[in-house]
């Protein structure tokens, strides 16, 4: 068995042709970063990496409406959500780009490889054709019904409804997603990835020896097999893209949905020219695991495409995890980016500006991790007042609040100590394992929960021992009680790091917490006797409703927009 020497972590490339929304963060930014920065914690080397997507037809299709070009949209969109994804603290080790110069190069190298060996396959056939655009449609510009479910607006390659894997001529009456016209066949010649030759391989990888992958990818990575794979074409006859490294495709590119997952080596590979270190260990070394974090619709991309890819180059490792969400919608209704049904991770911002751990921990816990989940904005101010200003800012603020008012400030002494305070270090002892459990497994959700079921105890403790009680008759009972509850805040500090990553840096700095491991040694002294504390600060401020009815107002008009038929 391999021991694990360094850990790639992936999250889906954004597309970069708009705002990325909370449903974006939800599926993979989110999860990917806590667990991320719990190897960090842990001391494990890793690499965390992710960037635009920013090839592909809508790209220029946006940037024919609005007048620009497809760099110009792509630039804007780019440094946007860096800078979005960035303020909530998601911390890429590098957030790349497909339109640099090293991606490129690493693209066609791929495919010059994989050409070489003789992995492909060259076929000529008629492609549908926008009669008015005059341009073919890319499978994403085909819309018709879906022939296995009936949805009307299924997309060429995927139905988003069922989540079958398509092709366009499989659509019942496609029309052109870019002009509306009906679309016409005519003949052209493509390079073809084989997919279906690479059909045992994939039965054996995924099916055997892959049983431990979320059930909601295990399953749909069972079905694709089970209905049968096809060849599917990673050229494109467009001009915006990674060209076709061969004399004899000069107009055509690499299909986006072959280059875009090669995003991640490239951006591996601009990290490792910036810091001069060696990137081949992080795909190379059978030492290395590899995750990727991504939502549902990027499944068959991660699970049989991408590792197809791989497999077929021959010198790359393949993902030993692919911790896949379900979709998160918003009030009731799936976001719809075309009838701006979204809440937009910038404009949040602008609304709530000091709320980047608010939102982490709202999408946390409602992560869709195994079913579709709901972000309303009611939920939202509840979780807020209820749960991190009433339980876990309420804890932090009263302890210190005292500290400061009894003991001058500084930590008292752990002088008479009871039953209370054993029961309450027994439970404090067993938090890193139990959380860290979690985290393993990739239930963030239940991993957050554990954290808060710790501040719920430590208000319990001070509540039951009222150290405000006893001050006067007995200051060394009422020191104990303060000092450990010092402690559980310490602790939690540690534990809320992975997820609240401002708040536990806040919460250390008043604290003096010098510790910022995973699992500390000693649970019982994290916060020396006799040490000052800082000042206590807010940690979360009181949601109004009219900040919420604002949002709301917001949403009126394309919720009404986005009822079904």
């Amino acid at each position: 068995m391999n021991e694990t020497k360094r850990y790639t972590i992936t999250a889906a490339l954004p597309y970069a042709n708009g705002p990325i929304h909370l449903g974006h963060v939800a599926g993979a930014h989110l999860p990917a970063d806590i667990y991320a920065r719990y190897l960090r914690q842990k001391k494990e080397t890793v690499l965390f990496v992710s960037g635009s997507d920013e090839h592909g037809v809508a790209i220029t299709v946006q940037a024919k409406q609005e007048g620009s070009t497809p760099q110009e949209i792509v630039n804007k969109y780019h440094a946007l959500n860096k800078k979005s994804l960035e303020a909530i603290g998601i911390s890429y080790d590098i957030f790349s780009r497909t339109t640099s110069p090293l991606h490129y190069a690493t693209a066609a190298d791929f495919f010059t490889t994989l050409h070489q060996k003789g992995v492909f396959e060259k076929h000529t056939k008629e492609q549908y054709y926008d009669p008015i655009e005059a341009q073919f449609l890319s499978d994403r510009h085909i819309i018709g019904s879906c022939p296995y479910c009936g949805h009307a607006r299924a997309y060429g390659d995927q139905c988003e409804a069922c989540g079958t894997s398509l092709s366009p001529e499989e659509l019942q009456n496609p029309t052109s997603a870019i002009s509306g016209a009906k679309p016409i066949l005519k003949p052209t010649m493509h390079w073809y990835l084989p997919l279906h030759k690479y059909t045992h391989w994939l039965k054996k990888w995924i099916l055997e020896e892959h049983k431990d992958f979320k059930s909601n990818v295990y399953g749909q990575c069972k079905n694709w097999l089970n209905q049968g794979l096809r060849s599917r074409a990673i050229t494109r006859d467009l001009t915006w893209g990674v060209p076709l490294p061969l004399a004899e495709g000069t107009d055509k590119v690499l299909y986006v949905w072959f280059e875009a997952p090669i995003g991640y080596i490239s951006a591996t590979k601009e990290w490792a020219q910036i810091h001069q270190v060696d990137w081949e260990p992080f795909w190379k070394d059978p030492n290395t695991t590899l995750i990727h974090f991504l939502g549902k619709d990027n499944i068959v991309f991660h699970c049989i495409i991408f590792p197809v890819m791989l497999q077929a180059h021959g010198t790359f490792i393949l993902p030993k995890h692919v911790p896949a969400n379900e979709f998160l919608n918003l009030e009731g209704l799936k976001f719809s980016t075309s009838r701006n049904h979204a809440v937009w991770l910038h404009t949040y911002l602008e609304a709530f500006p000091n709320g980047a751990d608010v939102l982490r921990y709202v999408l946390c816990s409602i992560a869709p991790e195994n079913k579709d989940s709901d972000f309303t904005w009611k939920d939202f101010q509840e979780k807020n007042n209820n749960e991190l200003v009433a339980n876990l800012g309420n804890l932090v603020h009263r302890t210190l609040h005292m500290v400061h008012r009894y003991f001058d400030g500084t930590v008292p002494a752990n002088l008479a100590p009871t039953a209370a305070e054993e029961t309450l270090l027994n439970t404090l002892r067993t938090a890193f394992t139990r959380v860290g459990e979690s985290i393993e497994q990739f239930k963030f959700k239940e991993a957050l929960q554990l954290c808060m079921g710790y501040a719920t105890l430590g208000n319990k403790y001070l509540t039951t021992q009222a150290p405000w009680h006893m001050i006067q008759n007995d200051p060394t009972a009422a020191g104990t009680i303060l000092y450990h509850a010092l402690q559980l805040i310490a602790t939690l500090a540690l534990l809320l790091n992975p997820f609240l990553p401002k708040t536990s840096t806040t919460i250390a700095n008043m604290i003096g917490l010098k510790e910022n491991g995973w699992g500390a040694t000693d649970i019982s002294n994290l916060i020396k006797a006799g040490e000052p504390l800082a000042k206590a600060v807010v940690l979360f401020e009181k949601i109004e409703d009219s900040a919420i009815e604002k949002q709301l107002e917001k949403l009126q008009h394309t919720k009404t927009l986005s009822q079904p038929a």
